[in-house]
Parts: structure tokens; C-alpha cells; sequence
């Protein structure tokens, strides 16, 4: 809309004074105008709307407190275009003309603090806004006699202060990542020879498990033989065969060992001879102490020789009688034992003639031929058939070694299953919440004390006592939009790793609970807030030094899902 050039002659003088308030950095732009939009601000006689330049005004227009271009960018000071927002565009016009908004909002100089923008409704509003401008340029004209003062130099001192300090936290937050992540991939390293140690372990014992059903059977056999023999010649004839198996195994040690001690008399007397050549031909004016030592040990040892010449004739005699083949002239005649005629045993013979003593005998006989039949038993001399399945002892004991052996192979087998799935578990960029795994974080809240357990499950607890309440099991990594107040004071989204715990207990006429635990980054695990968004699904705010410089993968998470907040 035009206006008659007389008024826009009268309003001159005011736009004047608006316009040429320059701010107090001493810069030409107008009032409200940041730097980086100077440019267009710098003729000073016309002014071409930003996002129309088709559209000219005269630049007395600008700030005169009238909203002459389409996208407001004549009244960068006022709140005049403050109507033109982005919610409200509408496009039906279709005059070609854009009636988006080409500036942020008021620009704050704020200098001895942070530069910033504040929205143009709240120009001249009669409120100081100290949060966003601090220097109180937004209320320039003192509406309703509002005067804020520029309290820039002691807000920016705070802010520095609490920004160093918040610098301070975020590099021992950056720091305590980088010790998680350390943890992490070792604790990986760990799993992964644990992996390698399980699969040597798994093998050898496959291999015992084989050895074990082999000595299984043998013993099977070797018992089996046992019963057999004692059934068909009696315990007599089964002693006998044994302990004539057992001289013969003696006998060949024996002649075994007696050739060995042979052949080192043999080796000891040439020893000897070198040594007593070396004594009657070396040069004692040889001043060698090494071997003067030499000859004095030896002159010392000759001198301790006994000669022992009858002793082991004696010896060697006795040797070659004990060496002998059985027979008549070994003094051990097997044959009448191992043929003992079938019948009549010698144990029939005790039971016959212990029907005549008196019963406290009858039970000492008893006790002490069972003691002593255990202990034939315990020494595998016969074969036990005592046990309610009719096995042996040996079989029974060779039958649980195996078993024993097959329930340790089940449970590395089980390790092995469960660590290999660890490997390919997902536990974030870094694998960083692996060091975190199992360690828990509380808060305080009303009634109600919220836990959260990384990796594993999220809780309420009641302070009045009795159970606990379980809010969800961790089941995947994702990502949420939240709305956030960046430096300047403004709402813009931002992209926040979420972990997402599902299948809870079920809420009372309701779904199962599930939580959201939304991360920031922050130097400790703290939970800052919970709240329930729905019936029974809740979403829990939290910082921790693992949210520090993760990406998102473009807003996906750890495993590509977004969600909205």
C-alpha cells in the first residue's frame, strides 16, 4: 500500500531518527539490522525489499513503524511486520509476491555478550528481555515508560563463567568417553579370546569325551570277563589267574630293571677308567685350578669305593631265581590253583561250618568276609555285581567320568553360543555402552524412584515399598527430534540418541510399559526427568559422557530408526 508523498514527508523525521540510530557498535546499519544483512541496508536513498527487490520504497520507509514490504524487511527495528510469520504464508495470491519472512527477528548488538536475535513481537513489548537482549535495545522506545538498562557486562561475565565451567564438563565428559570406549574394546578383546580359549577347551574335550567312550567299553569288556571267569572256575581260580597275570608283569620290571642297572655298571667302570688316565697323566705343575679340583674329587671318590664283589653275586643269584619261569623249581605251583575242581568253595565251606556258632560270631564272620570282598572290589580283583543295575563299580565310575565329561563339553558349548552372540550384539557407535552394560543410574521423583539399568531394563519403584515395577527391556537404539534452545534463544530441533526399552509389565487395562531414554551429553549419568508422554509409555531424559560425539547416522541411531518427539 502507498502512502501521499506529504506523509511520507512528515514521517521523515521520525524514520530519521529511527534509521540513523546506527547501534552502538558503531556500524551504518539501521536499527534491528544484523551484519550479515548490512548489505542490503547500504543506499540510503531507496531500499528494495529483500526477498522482492521489484518492490522500492523510499529508505526514510525503513523503521518508520509501517510494514510496506511483503516480507517485513523494511521494519527490521519495529514491530510492524511482526503479523508475518512462516506458520501463516499462504500462497493463493498469485501475485508472484513472496511473503516469507527475510529476517530473523530483531537483531541484539549485546556487546560484552553473545549477539542474538529475538522475535518482533516481543519489540517494544514493555518487557525487558534480558535472556536474549541483554543491552535492552529491543525496547527502545519505552513503552509505558519501560526503561531496561544494558546489563550486557555482567550477564556476560556470568555467562562466561558458566561457560567455561560448561566447557570444563564437556572435556572431562570427552575425556570419560574416550575411557568407556578404551573399556569397551577391551572388554570386546576379552570376549574374543575367551571365544578362542572355549574353542581349545570345546576340542579337547570332544577328544576326552572319544577317549572316555572307548575306556567305557573296555572296562565293560574287562568286567564282563570278570563275572564270566568267577562263574565258571570260582573265586579261587579267578585269584589265582590274576595274581599269576600280576608276577608275570613284575618279573618282566624286574628283568627290565636289571638289565638297566647292568648296563650302567658297564658305563660307570669306563668312566672310571677315562678318569683314572686323566689323574696318572696330567701335569700337576699345570697351575689349572679347575682341574686340580677335578683330580682332588676323584682321589676322593676312589678313596669312598668299597668293593661290594660278593654282596652282588648274592644279589645277581637271587635275581636269577626270582627271574625264573614258573614252574616246579619257582616254588609256585599255578596249576593246582587255577585248576581247582568246581564245587565247594572255601567261603561255602566258613558259611557250613559257621551254622554252628553262635549268632554274634555268625555276624563278626559276616562283617569281616563283607569288608573283605569290598576290598577285592576296590582293588579290581573281581568284579562288582552289587549295584541295583547289575554294573560293576568300574563300569559305574568309567559311566560317570564319561557323563561328567559331556556335561562340561554341553556348558562350553553353551558359552560359546552365548559369547559369539555378544560379538554381534549391537551396543552403539563404539560399542561404547559395552563398558556400561549392567551399571545402573536413579532418580528421585515424587512417590516414585526411577532406575535406569543400561542395556538391560528401566524401573519404578514405589517409596512406600513392595515391588518394583519394570518400565521396559532394552531393545534397540534409535534417534529423536527434540525441540531445543540453541545460543540465540530459539526453538530449533535437534537430533538425540535414544535407547528403547520395550515389553515391561503390562499397565492395568492398558498396553505393556516402554520407555525412551533420551541422551545428551553431559560429564555423569544422571537421569534428568521422566515423564509419562502416554498411558503407561514414558520417556526419560539422561546424560552420560557416552553421548558425547556420537553421530547419529543422519538422524537414524545406531541402527537407522528415527523417531519424532
Amino acid at each position: 500500500m502507498k502512502r501521499p508523498n506529504e506523509l511520507v514527508a512528515l514521517l521523515g523525521i521520525l524514520a530519521c531518527s529511527t534509521v540513523c540510530a546506527a547501534g552502538s557498535d558503531g556500524s551504518s546499519r539501521p536499527r534491528g539490522v544484523g551484519p550479515e544483512f548490512a548489505k542490503y541496508y547500504k543506499d540510503t536513498s531507496t531500499f528494495a525489499c529483500i526477498s522482492n527487490p521489484s518492490i522500492k520504497i523510499p529508505f526514510s520507509s525503513v523503521n518508520d513503524d509501517y510494514c510496506d514490504c511483503p516480507d517485513g524487511s523494511d521494519e527490521p527495528g519495529t514491530a510492524a511486520c511482526s503479523h508475518i510469520s512462516a506458520s501463516s504464508i499462504t500462497s493463493d495470491f498469485g501475485d508472484g509476491v513472496n511473503r516469507t519472512p527475510a529476517l530473523p527477528g530483531f537483531y541484539c548488538v549485546n556487546k560484552g555478550h553473545n549477539p542474538s536475535y529475538i522475535s518482533f513481537q516481543r519489540v517494544n513489548d514493555g518487557a525487558c528481555d534480558y535472556d536474549i537482549c541483554c543491552d535492552g535495545s529491543d525496547e527502545w522506545a519505552r513503552v509505558g515508560g519501560t526503561k531496561c538498562d544494558n546489563r550486557c557486562k555482567e550477564i556476560g561475565k556470568e555467562w562466561r563463567k558458566q561457560e567455561e565451567q560448561r566447557q570444563k564438563s564437556m572435556t572431562a565428559a570427552t575425556r570419560k568417553r574416550k575411557e568407556l570406549a578404551e573399556t569397551a574394546s577391551r572388554l570386546r578383546k576379552e570376549v574374543e579370546d575367551r571365544i578362542e580359549n572355549l574353542e581349545v577347551e570345546r576340542q579337547a574335550s570332544e577328544l576326552k569325551i572319544q577317549g572316555l567312550k572307548v575306556e567305557l567299553e573296555e572296562v565293560r569288556a574287562r568286567e564282563r570277563g570278570k563275572v564270566v571267569k568267577g562263574q565258571k572256575q570260582g573265586k579261587v581260580n579267578v585269584l589265582a589267574g590274576l595274581a599269576k597275570e600280576r608276577v608275570e608283569e613284575l618279573r618282566t620290571i624286574l628283568l627290565e630293571v636289571r638289565q638297566q642297572r647292568d648296563e650302567s655298571v658297564v658305563r660307570a667302570a669306563e668312566l672310571e677308567a677315562i678318569l683314572s688316565k686323566f689323574k696318572e697323566e696330567y701335569n700337576p705343575n699345570f697351575n689349572d685350578e679347575g682341574v686340580k679340583r677335578a683330580v682332588r674329587s676323584w682321589e676322593e671318590y676312589a678313596a669312598r669305593e668299597t668293593t661290594g664283589g660278593g654282596s652282588n653275586a648274592a644279589s645277581d643269584r637271587d635275581l636269577d631265581e626270582i627271574c625264573k619261569p614258573d614252574g616246579e623249581d619257582s616254588g609256585i605251583n599255578w596249576e593246582q590253583w587255577e585248576n581247582e575242581i568246581e564245587g565247594e568253595t572255601e567261603l561255602d565251606l566258613i558259611y557250613k561250618i559257621a551254622a554252628y556258632f553262635p549268632p554274634s560270631l555268625v555276624n563278626f564272620i559276616e562283617d569281616k568276609l563283607s569288608d573283605f570282598r569290598k576290598l577285592l572290589v576296590e582293588n579290581g580283583i573281581v568284579a562288582d555285581t552289587a549295584s541295583e543295575s547289575g554294573e560293576s563299580k568300574a563300569v559305574i565310575d568309567a559311566r560317570n567320568r564319561l557323563s561328567s565329561a559331556e556335561s562340561s563339553l554341553n556348558d562350553v558349548t553353551s558359552q560359546l553360543s552365548d559369547h559369539r552372540s555378544d560379538l554381534v550384539k549391537d551396543y552403539g557407535h563404539d560399542e561404547i555402552f559395552r563398558s556400561m552394560k549392567g551399571s545402573c543410574v536413579s532418580r528421585d521423583s515424587g512417590e516414585y524412584t526411577y532406575e535406569l539399568c543400561w542395556m538391560e531394563k528401566t524401573k519404578q519403584k514405589s517409596k512406600k515399598g513392595g515391588m518394583h515395577t519394570t518400565m521396559g527391556n532394552f531393545v534397540r537404539f534409535s534417534s529423536v527430534t527434540v525441540d531445543e534452545f540453541d545460543a540465540s534463544g530459539k526453538l530449533v530441533p535437534q537430533e538425540k540418541l535414544a535407547l528403547e526399552y520395550e515389553n515391561g509389565q503390562s499397565c492395568w487395562n492398558g498396553p505393556a510399559r516402554s520407555t525412551k531414554v533420551i541422551l545428551q551429553c553431559g560429564e555423569n549419568d544422571e537421569i534428568l526427568k521422566v515423564a509419562e508422554d502416554e498411558k503407561c509409555m514414558y520417556s526419560m531424559h539422561v546424560t552420560s559422557p557416552a553421548a558425547c560425539d556420537i553421530p547419529i547416522n543422519n538422524g537414524k541411531g545406531a541402527t537407522g530408526r528415527k523417531d519424532e518427539l
